[in-house]
């Protein structure tokens, strides 16, 4: 009885698969045609993501945005091959895309601070305002740079902290490089006394820039009577110099400066206060 059983359910079978051989065929070409969609897919998403890849490293962008941009492509056309090849199973793909946007929205609002951050970071490394090693002020904070990165920006002050900035912040700020150029200007406000000699100050001064020779001499030299102050009269003195020499120049300078002044018998004026005494008519009495 149970082999009866047996061949008769083996009969329904045999008889089940003929009466849907056409369903069955349609079936397997479907699951086919999908596999080779997604192979295919997969094929054209790495030579796709290859090319974007060494397009941009050739247009000198930076390797981290290019990786990043590249994974960007490989995956987006990834996604799109699963869903079209759901959609050739029978999948109903509307729903799928529909969840899928649903959720990269919520991820979008979740992430919204590290995803301006990223596109902050994009737009960093594309127009390069500045560079690894260059010294720059970035929103209040100075340093030289080390990194630039996807999300954030790394500096070393000249006090040898290093500073993480978000690129967001960057972005929203000013930028303010002082590498990019060459060479650069110092700017000095010197006070001198009142009864100090215009044209002797001025004299002075002029030699001393003259006989520095890290000072730039076919560039613009500046040695004018700048303003009348409360106390003191104030001279500017401006010149140029290598943008590595900046700094020394200023110091030195300065200092040379104060030693040429008290040579020429030139006084600096210092903060003072004078103090009228009055005796008033009582005590005057007494």
């Amino acid at each position: 009885m149970e082999d009866l059983n047996v061949v008769d359910s083996i009969n329904d079978a045999g008889s089940w698969l003929v009466n849907n051989q056409a369903l069955l065929l349609s079936y397997a070409v479907n699951i086919v045609a999908a596999i080779a969609i997604v192979i295919v897919g997969m094929i054209v998403a790495r030579i796709v993501s290859n090319t974007v890849h060494r397009v941009m490293v050739a247009q000198q962008i930076d390797v981290t945005v290019a990786d990043f941009l590249s994974a960007l492509v490989r995956y987006s056309i990834i996604a799109f091959t699963v869903i079209a090849a759901l959609g050739r199973v029978g999948v109903q793909t509307a729903s799928v895309i529909a969840v899928m946007g649903a959720v990269g929205l919520a991820i979008g609002l979740a992430l919204q601070g590290a995803l301006g951050n990223l596109a902050a970071g994009v737009l960093l490394v594309t127009f390069r305002p500045f560079r690894s090693g260059e010294y720059v002020d970035l929103g209040g904070v100075a340093g030289t740079v080390l990194q630039v990165q996807i999300f954030s920006t790394t500096m070393r002050t000249v006090d040898g902290r290093i500073v993480v900035i978000p690129n967001g912040k960057i972005i929203a700020g000013n930028i303010v490089n002082f590498s990019r150029e060459p060479v650069r200007r110092n700017e000095f406000i010197i006070g001198v006394a009142y009864n100090s000699d215009i044209d002797q100050v001025k004299r002075v001064l002029t030699e001393i820039i003259q006989a520095d020779e890290r000072i730039i001499k076919d560039r613009e030299m500046t040695v004018r009577l700048n303003e009348l102050g409360p106390s003191s009269i104030n001279f500017v003195v401006r010149v140029w110099s290598k943008s590595s020499d900046l700094q020394a120049v200023y110091w030195d300078v300065l200092e040379l400066i104060k030693r040429r002044f008290d040579e020429n018998g030139i006084s600096f004026p210092f903060p003072q206060m004078d103090v009228n005494l009055k005796r008033s008519h009582g005590q005057a009495e007494q």
